[in-house]
């Protein structure tokens, strides 16, 4: 197969020398399963970091991976900073997985460490596990936090003059990277104002949100809360709150001012 080249290059070292690589060890044993087979299993995991990316990325030793079940697409991409990316399908059983992996064969001086190892494009995939735990989105890096913490502050949410919310019991998430962003008990919600919505998305720290709309004058207002209804054992402080979406509100109010 003849190949070809998506130039997606970044500026590159020459550019920007001062462009942030991290390429750490990770402790965890990750696997990745694709049609009921585990397609890498490693306990010698690499985590990058990048300026630019606010997701990490997971890359396995690619004596960890199961190489058979891979073969080389033709598909290569190019970044200034990591060199020429080749990449793989995934074949399985009956299904195929196309451009499903990468790997820098032939990195730059600067991004050598990167040299021999194989990445996953997430949604390539059917499965990721950390140890028996599956995992959603992308890797939990070890240095972002989620803390959920119990407040006294008045919240309250409008939208098209009704009042959809009032508390004074809210609890504050504060993560690494985001602000804060204030949930409020849905007993203190009117909840004949809502809809459940069929979004869904799903965050590597704090687990499935769904999603609900209201129902103002007779309008329709999209996806203007969320909820965890079953968030993951590390935020289980989440059950039972819902958070407004201040962009799609007329207001999320704290203490009478604007939420951050």
């Amino acid at each position: 197969m003849s190949g070809t080249i998506s130039d997606a290059r970044s500026p590159g070292w020459a550019d920007n020398p001062d462009h942030g690589l991290g390429f750490d060890p990770s402790p965890r044993r990750v696997r990745v399963r694709f049609n009921g087979e585990i397609v890498a299993d490693s306990d010698r995991m690499r985590l990058m970091r990048e300026d630019g990316s606010y997701i990490p990325v997971y890359y396995f030793p690619r004596d960890d991976v199961r190489m058979d079940l891979l073969s080389k697409s033709g598909h290569t991409t190019l970044c200034g900073y990591k060199g020429v990316a080749s990449h793989f399908d995934i074949e399985a059983g009956e299904k195929t997985g196309a451009d499903a992996a990468w790997s820098y064969e032939s990195p730059p001086a600067q991004a050598a460490a990167i040299a021999g190892y194989i990445g996953f494009h997430w949604d390539s995939v059917d499965h990721w596990y950390e140890e028996e735990d599956e995992i959603f989105a992308c890797p939990r890096d070890p240095n972002h936090r989620v803390d959920v913490v119990n407040a006294s502050r008045r919240v309250e949410a409008i939208l098209g003059g009704d009042k959809l919310a009032e508390t004074t019991r809210p609890r504050v998430v504060y993560e690494t990277g985001l602000p804060p962003r204030f949930y409020v008990a849905q007993e203190d919600i009117s909840m004949d104002l809502l809809e459940p919505s069929d979004t869904r998305t799903r965050c590597p720290y704090k687990g499935e949100a769904v999603y609900w709309s209201a129902r103002v004058a007779g309008k329709l207002h999209e996806d203007v809360a969320w909820s965890y209804p079953d968030p993951i054992a590390e935020c289980p402080k989440l059950k039972g709150y819902f958070c407004f979406n201040k962009e799609r509100m007329d207001g999320v109010l704290v203490d009478g001012k604007p939420a951050p």
